[in-house]
């Protein structure tokens, strides 16, 4: 995009509208009230987190044509919380606001086959992995790919449409329990950590990132974040970050983006996958820099110059799902915040959900502090107040 085709950013007292009333979308409501903005909500639930907190909630499904038309109407530009809103409703309101990131960008991430197509055009790695759309692609298959994942191409995330299989048998067979819709199938890789980068491009081309994160999941869901100077060794971090900027730069991405990696024994670096909205992994840039990834989704949006943060202090997240209400008994129970919060540099964040349940997203819990040593001790003992794993071991 041109300087001349770059357009008048939106000031604070304009109104800026998400598609998606979740966690996400109520930080990013948050960031940009804090800046002085309005904010609109279209989310079908008339409980969501982001709609509950917004000075407008348009309680409507992604496709509905008024819910999308009275959007339009409140809000002067429009980005998206999560990668499964509809990119079709993200090209309809294109018709009539800005809307970043765009409907093309997001569709490209609601497919894996399009995706790792994006990622190999952009020159970065992915895992060995075969398409396997019709019974002539499943039977072409090469041995060398086996064992391997088989993920559904569109609607996955968190583990969710996910099956290890280590036989020809099982792939035909995973594929037959998949609906045999198009998937990929990725060989398994030897890991010794996975990896996040977060980065935020402009309209105008210009782009920041926040320093690679270390993450742990634990199935299939990120548990732990970690984020300083020695989450990752120095090749990984820039090798991670001169992939995730290049995968931005060749979508001609507007908005946050967060990408994925996987971290070899070999300490080579393989990309995961892409998602075109801040990320869990992101949440500890609310504390420990001095802008948030939701804040650079405000400056995105609003079309405002972007500033490199600047990360103040090493920081630890630690997930917090509907499992630690539900372990104290029939009833769910709130966990003990007072020992949580008594823990220096302890912040906790918690979403406005109104019913816990196993899996779900309550939460997280940010540690920051003057050193990686000192999280780390505090991050260990707020686990153990919590009853969690140690946030260091897989």
């Amino acid at each position: 995009m041109s300087a001349a085709t770059v357009r008048k950013a939106l000031l604070p007292g304009a109104t800026l509208g998400v598609m998606g009333g979740g966690q996400l979308g109520r930080m990013f409501v948050h960031a940009a009230q804090q800046a002085g903005y309005f904010t609109a909500v279209l989310d079908p639930d008339a409980d969501s987190p982001a709609g509950r907190v917004s000075h407008h909630h348009v309680h409507a499904d992604y496709l509905d044509g008024d819910g999308l038309a009275r959007l339009s109407r409140l809000a002067d530009a429009i980005t998206t919380e999560f990668e499964n809103v509809p990119a079709r409703a993200l090209a309809s309101l294109a018709g009539d606001r800005p809307v970043a990131p765009g409907a093309d960008a997001v569709s490209i991430a609601q497919d894996r086959i399009r995706e790792k197509a994006h990622f190999v055009s952009c020159g970065v790695a992915c895992a060995p992995y075969a398409v396997i759309e019709t019974a002539e692609q499943l039977a072409a298959v090469g041995d060398y790919l086996l064992p391997g994942i088989l993920k559904t191409a569109s609607l996955g995330y968190d583990g969710k449409g996910q099956q290890r299989v280590t036989t020809r048998g099982e792939l035909g067979a995973a594929w037959a329990a998949a609906g045999q819709v198009p998937c990929v199938l990725e060989k398994k890789l030897d890991l010794a950590f996975e990896c996040s980068v977060i980065v935020a491009r402009g309209q105008d081309g210009s782009a920041v990132h926040f320093q690679p994160q270390r993450n742990l999941h634990r199935d299939g869901i990120l548990a732990v974040t970690e984020a300083h100077d020695e989450a990752l060794p120095a090749p990984a971090a820039q090798q991670a970050v001169a992939s995730a900027l290049a995968i931005a730069h060749g979508l001609k991405y507007v908005g946050v983006l967060c990408v994925e990696f996987f971290v070899l024994q070999d300490g080579s670096l393989v990309v995961n996958e892409m998602a075109p909205r801040p990320h869990n992994s992101g949440h500890c840039t609310i504390d420990a820099c001095d802008f948030s990834q939701f804040d650079l989704q405000v400056r995105t949006l609003a079309g405002l110059p972007l500033v490199t943060p600047r990360q103040h202090s090493p920081a630890i997240m630690l997930n917090l799902l509907g499992e630690l209400w539900l372990t104290r008994g029939a009833k769910p129970v709130e966990p003990d915040w007072p020992a949580v919060l008594a823990l220096p540099g302890a912040q906790l964040h918690l979403y406005g959900k109104l019913e816990a349940r196993a899996g779900r997203k309550m939460g997280h819990l940010n540690i920051t502090g003057p050193s990686v040593a000192a999280v780390r001790d505090t991050a260990a003992k707020a686990a153990a107040v919590l009853g969690l794993p140690s946030p260091f071991a897989a």
